[in-house]
């Protein structure tokens, strides 16, 4: 009688020596992506971290058209101030045909056109300065602890952002926010401390305060 059982091929049955290697190289690669997960995690926290230092405020959100071949193509314009309020602060625009999108794209132009601005250890601006864009034009003058901002519309956001806290600021001309906004960045851009300038004449910082 032959026998019914059936023959296992003795190639295809792992040796005692493999059962462990294969079983090493599946704990290198749990070891691995259990790493890059980890790193992929810290990542992500680094990018949490960075996004919450700074703070977005929209100015103006508007509905603008364009004329196409077609007829009207109807978007929506946000203006979008960025800032840490550690002395960075930005302007940007945004166009898209939602609302939510034309935030998002404000937020990032106004992170790529950051300016540094100097302050003072009473969260003032150095010395008085001058904007201007378009038809509108903005004073910016330095104040005393305690002040506040004294300030109005875009102005007064592109200030707090920035981390001013005793400033007087006017606005002169124009009344739209996109030129007032803007016309506040030249200003804060323009300003240079007291060791800045005394670098750039060539003078002693003595000779600044006298």
């Amino acid at each position: 009688m032959t026998d019914s059982s059936p023959q296992t091929n003795s190639n295809n049955v792992p040796g005692a020596a493999d059962v462990p290697a294969a079983a090493e190289g599946q704990q290198q690669e749990q070891r691995r992506s259990g790493r890059g997960e980890r790193r992929g995690r810290r990542g992500d926290r680094r990018n949490q971290e960075r996004d919450s230092e700074w703070q977005e405020r929209v100015v103006q959100i508007r509905r603008v058209s364009k004329t196409v071949k077609g007829g009207k193509k109807m978007s929506f314009r946000a203006i979008v101030v960025v800032g840490n309020e550690k002395g960075q602060v930005g302007v940007g625009v945004g166009k898209a045909g939602d609302v939510i999108g034309a935030v998002r794209k404000g937020v990032a132009d106004g992170k790529k056109h950051l300016v540094k601005v100097p302050l003072t250890r009473h969260s003032s601006i150095p010395t008085l300065s001058n904007g201007r864009d378009g038809a509108a034009s903005v004073l910016i003058r330095p104040a005393a602890p305690g002040t506040g901002v004294i300030a109005g519309g875009s102005i007064r956001t592109v200030l707090e952002l920035a981390g001013i806290k005793n400033v007087l600021a006017k606005r002169l001309g124009s009344k739209t926010p996109l030129n007032n906004a803007r016309a506040a960045m030249v200003a804060l851009s323009s300003l240079r401390t007291h060791k800045e300038t005394a670098k750039e004449r060539g003078i002693s910082l003595e000779q600044i305060y006298s």
